[in-house]
């Protein structure tokens, strides 16, 4: 039996239950647009019943925990497809880079839609192919009149023009390559630093949840923030321990060890300028495979370096076959042998400076006694429709205008893929929401009833409080 003064216990319990529920839904109202937080609830459960007359008899209810509303299938669905966007981010953002040094609309032109110039373009991709054309061109100008100096002017010039095209293409791609680098070192140092964060909260949801003080709720939101922001930039493993710490594993090696950092990621140069991760401590790259550190290094090794070594081929190829012809000829002077260009791929061609200075050593004559002999100019004039079995049997231009199709079409895929996966991300979040999203009408309805219950409890104490005084009145 409870009695007066066990009815009175009841109704403090109730008081300080229905609080709880009070502070809780003010807890959820007060994060409705934190987009971090997860809706709380409190559970009540009743306290133990005691024997009455007539029998068990109930008194009351306690809060027997916090409950975090979270469903860890989303929010790993989460994390993961986090990567993947991230990856394709840093794809995406390099081949614009890319396109932006070519000065071309890239992934316009690889769904067949006219390319337009950029305005901003520094050597870029139609500039080359116009400075081909260009080119060859004015040896079919030369040809037709192999004596005039004006035409041999005017070749020389174009010659000039493309080989500073090629230069300054080269030197944009190979400044793309520095930045990505940069980008590489700053993300590993980024991805360091959430991981010692994620340390640093598996440490304290340990003390509190090890020691018995219930569910760490907000922490848990903070740490799975920071897992994340983590997963956008480098796919990892994360395994959930008993004690309630998350550790993370990239490429097989331990990071997070309950609340150390064993190992942390750090940049290192292979030998060939292209920087690649590993973890401290060891020798060989990490297999990265999602992430803002996958997609750069997969744009970076890829598709960028595959136009890089295209461009370089065809100066290459540019380079040999014109000297070929041309040192073949003579000049107007009767010179010979002379190369028409210097250098040997795109960073360095250059036009001879002995044939800049003085155009009437351009070996435009195959008859050393015939000034007019226009043979070594038309054959370097046919040049530019001939294909070349270092080009795979393409033409120079031909070649380049496929490694121009290729890195669009790379970009064009890219964005496909980027659209795609904003709908499954979109989806996920919106389901996440409805699990775990804060309802501000639903909070209203429930602070109102947990007020009217704390009333209620209330009244219950004050009706045992005269029941007590009438009860002492009744012994005087």
């Amino acid at each position: 039996m409870l009695g007066l003064f066990g009815t009175l216990q009841l109704g403090t319990r109730g008081l300080a239950t229905q609080r709880q529920g009070v502070e809780v839904a003010g807890h959820n109202l007060a994060n409705a647009s934190n987009p971090a937080y997860s809706r709380q609830r409190v559970s009540i459960r009743s306290t133990a019943e005691v024997m009455g007359q007539y029998g068990p008899v109930g008194t009351g209810a306690e809060v027997s925990g916090i409950q975090q509303i979270r469903s860890q299938l989303l929010d790993s669905q989460i994390v993961v497809e986090g990567s993947v966007g991230g990856s394709l981010e840093a794809q995406q953002s390099a081949l614009q880079y890319a396109q932006s040094r070519l000065g071309q609309q890239l992934d316009r032109l690889a769904s067949g839609t006219e390319a337009s110039t950029a305005s901003n373009g520094v050597g870029g991709g139609r500039q080359i192919a116009a400075g081909l054309a260009d080119l060859f061109n004015a040896f079919q100008s030369l040809s037709t009149n192999p004596t005039s100096l004006t035409e041999r002017h005017i070749a020389l010039s174009r010659a000039s023009e493309l080989a500073v095209q090629f230069n300054q293409l080269d030197s944009g791609l190979g400044t793309l390559d520095t930045q990505l680098n940069q980008t590489l070192t700053l993300d590993a140092r980024s991805a360091n630093g959430l991981m010692a964060e994620v340390a640093s909260l598996n440490s304290q949801i340990s003390r509190i949840e090890g020691g018995g003080m219930g569910t760490a709720n907000d922490l848990r939101d903070q740490r799975q923030a920071k897992l994340e922001e983590l997963g956008r930039i480098v796919q990892f493993d994360p395994v959930e321990q008993p004690g309630g710490t998350v550790d993370i594993a990239i490429g097989g090696v331990l990071f997070v060890n309950d609340s150390e950092t064993p190992t942390q990621l750090e940049t290192f140069d292979p030998g060939d300028g292209r920087l690649q991760i590993r973890a401290s401590g060891t020798a060989d790259a990490l297999a990265i495979t999602g992430g803002r550190l996958h997609g750069t290094l997969d744009s970076r090794d890829g598709a960028l370096q595959e136009l890089r070594n295209a461009i370089r081929g065809i100066a290459s190829n540019l380079v040999s076959e014109v000297n070929a012809i041309h040192s073949s000829g003579f000049g107007l002077d009767g010179t010979t042998g002379q190369p028409f260009f210097l250098g040997t791929s795109a960073s360095d061609i250059r036009v001879n400076p002995d044939l800049a200075s003085n155009p009437r050593q351009l070996q435009a004559s195959a008859d050393p006694s015939a000034a007019g002999n226009n043979a070594v100019a038309l054959r370097l004039a046919q040049l530019g429709t001939k294909p070349i079995a270092s080009l795979g049997g393409q033409t120079l231009a031909g070649r380049y205008s496929q490694g121009i199709s290729d890195i669009g079409e790379a970009l064009s895929s890219v964005n496909r893929q980027i659209s795609d996966h904003d709908a499954v991300s979109s989806m996920l979040s919106s389901q996440r929401e409805s699990v775990s999203g804060v309802s501000v009408d639903e909070e209203m309805t429930d602070l109102t009833r947990f007020q009217r219950a704390y009333q209620a409890s209330a009244k219950l104490i004050t009706t045992v409080d005269e029941m007590l005084e009438i009860t002492l009145g009744l012994k005087r």
